[in-house]
């Protein structure tokens, strides 16, 4: 038999140099670590590791729980018609590694016993002048797989393959580091499935729905989110709440919270996307005295001040990629360190995510973990915009009516067509607009009785009209069709609308209402639509580009308009644009 230890047999110098094996080392580890399917990165190895090493075929082979090949990954000649890559390592090779965990070096695998059944296929693919070297893949003190080379087979010259032993032996420990987190990963993202379809299947029994403080609404939308958070409130799983902003994804947090067993401790909220990553670490995690400038003082973290009960982490979806990292291994092991400290602290936190951002499809692009999309993902529970839940409106609307007469000591009420209006509003900003809407309206009413035209978009002052029919959405608040969406006039289309209009006009407006308003001139109302805001004046103009900068987008948004309407007020004005 030619199997020999590594010290008994030699060949051509081509066993990596230190500084080689070094680089190769690193570049293998970029792979290793990298967001990738775990066969695609296996491959990926095999074809880097035959750039440093003069060979003719590598291969690497995770086994599974039975010690069968589960992954054979292979960079090298193509396999002839009707043979598997496996089949040119015979199972007493892997058999033997697996057993004795020992590094195994045969000068001529044609000549050699372990290969007699593989003979004819090696010569079929590698030809007849073959050696091969092959080490253990280990992890948790147990053999999962293999990797191994094959090259030209040369007369011994000295040389020694302990080198070739070496650089390969830690190749394979960085191998079976990563396929060991993957199972990991792995199973804990199949144990979250099962345990969210465990709570899908709880939600068929309906549970009668428990009244939940602040949020209103008897539309079947809201209902049927309202029976998903009764039975998610019950277990300790992770939600996330996804939906438009302004839906009120805080507010349904809480009731999670309120309706859970842990509603006799903390209810922790944070922001995610109004701080930096470094103040945000030092939020989350807290810090010690002395961490950083300014940490006078040890403080706790939100971790800490919400432990027993729930941390809500709203906007998860703007984190940067480097925080994702840090908290995955948080969400996976329930323990971490303050910034600047070494103690490791053990939380017990019911975690709730939200986000108005498209997980999906930021995963696709890279800029979000998909491990971590997994992890928070167990729960997930879409909250519904307003434009879907139409038959709410009025509820909404007069609950925050109420709320402004409790705060200011009113007693205002809606007419009929008060209510009439704000129902053929389309409400892009969802229920924070609504509400904003009727705390406006109710501030600058001059009666106890809220009319029509005491809304803003009455008078063409509101600049969510102008906003939202400027940009083409066909969005609008004047009459409205049976979907409570904007009235499209014959022959025009939302594009057409979002060229037609200078300052904002709706399309179907009459042409008259295309022209530039003269000072103290008065423009009728089209049919349907409120009237136009006149061009803004020429001071305030100046004024605002000043704020601004001179900068025009900027502007835009200081008063209320869009780029398009600035850039037309400067040239008709004659202003010109200062530059820095």
């Amino acid at each position: 038999m030619s199997v020999k230890r590594a010290s008994e047999v030699g060949m051509s110098a081509s066993t990596p140099s230190p500084d080689t094996a070094l680089f190769g080392i690193y570049e293998i580890s970029k792979i290793l670590t990298a967001p990738a399917r775990l066969e695609q990165a296996l491959t990926n190895v095999v074809s880097v590791l035959s750039s440093f090493m003069d060979m003719r075929l590598g291969m690497i082979v995770v086994l599974d729980q039975n010690g069968d090949p589960e992954i054979v990954a292979t960079s090298g000649g193509a396999t002839p018609s009707g043979l598997r890559a496996i089949d040119i390592l015979p199972r007493k090779i892997i058999d033997r590694l697996v057993a004795t965990a020992v590094p195994i070096v045969v000068q001529d695998v044609c000549s050699d016993p372990l290969f007699a059944d593989a003979v004819e296929v090696i010569a079929q693919r590698l030809g007849d002048k073959v050696s091969f070297v092959g080490v253990a893949i280990k992890a948790d003190g147990g053999v999962i797989g293999t990797l191994s080379v094959n090259r030209v087979w040369e007369q011994p010259s000295g040389h020694s393959f302990d080198g070739d032993i070496r650089f390969l032996t830690m190749i394979a420990n960085l191998i079976g580091q990563t396929v060991k987190l993957h199972r990991m990963l792995s199973a804990d993202r199949q144990r979250l499935l099962n345990e969210r379809a465990r709570l899908e299947k709880a939600l068929d029994s309906r549970a009668a729905r428990p009244e939940v403080a602040g949020i209103v609404g008897e539309s079947p939308a809201i209902i049927e989110v309202l029976d998903t958070i009764a039975v998610v409130a019950k277990s300790n799983s992770t939600v996330l709440l996804r939906g438009e902003s302004g839906t009120g994804k805080e507010l349904f947090a809480r009731a999670v919270h309120d309706l859970s067993l842990r509603r006799a401790k903390p209810f922790v909220k944070l922001n995610c996307a109004a701080l930096p990553e470094s103040v945000l670490e030092s939020e989350l995690f807290g810090h010690e005295r002395g961490a950083f400038t300014g940490a006078v003082a040890q403080r706790a973290g939100r971790f800490e001040l919400a432990n027993g009960g729930t941390l809500l982490l709203d906007e998860i979806g703007e984190i940067s990629t480097a925080f994702q990292a840090k908290l995955l291994r948080v969400l996976q092991e329930g323990e971490f360190e303050r910034v600047g400290g070494t103690r490791t602290l053990k939380v017990d936190v019911r975690l709730i995510f939200a986000t108005n951002k498209n997980l999906e499809e930021a995963v696709a692009r890279g800029e979000f973990r998909a491990d971590l999309y997994y992890r928070i993902s167990v729960v997930p529970v879409f909250l519904p915009p307003l434009r879907e839940r139409p038959g709410d409106v009025a509820l909404l609307a007069q609950n925050f009516l109420e709320q402004f007469n409790s705060e200011n000591k009113r007693s205002q009420i809606f007419s009929m067509s008060a209510i009439e209006t704000l129902q053929r509003c389309y409400f892009p900003g969802n229920v924070r607009e609504l509400e904003n809407c009727v705390r406006r309206t109710a501030t600058l009413a001059h009666e106890e009785m809220i009319i029509d035209k005491d809304f803003a978009c009455a008078s063409g002052k509101c600049l969510s009209a102008l906003l939202w029919t400027g940009s083409g959405s066909g969005a609008y608040f004047g009459p409205a069709g049976p979907e409570g969406q904007r009235q499209s006039a014959p022959g025009h289309s939302a594009e057409a609308a979002a060229s037609e209009s200078v300052y904002g006009f709706p399309f179907g407006s009459s042409p008259e209402s295309q022209r530039e308003l003269k000072d103290g001139e008065d423009l009728k109302d089209g049919v349907g639509y409120p009237p136009v805001r006149r061009m803004i004046e020429k001071e305030k103009l100046i004024e605002g580009m000043e704020k601004a900068g001179w900068v025009q987008a900027k502007a835009a948004r200081l008063l209320g308009l869009s780029l398009r309407q600035v850039n037309y007020a400067l040239k008709k004005y004659n202003i010109e644009v200062k530059r820095f």
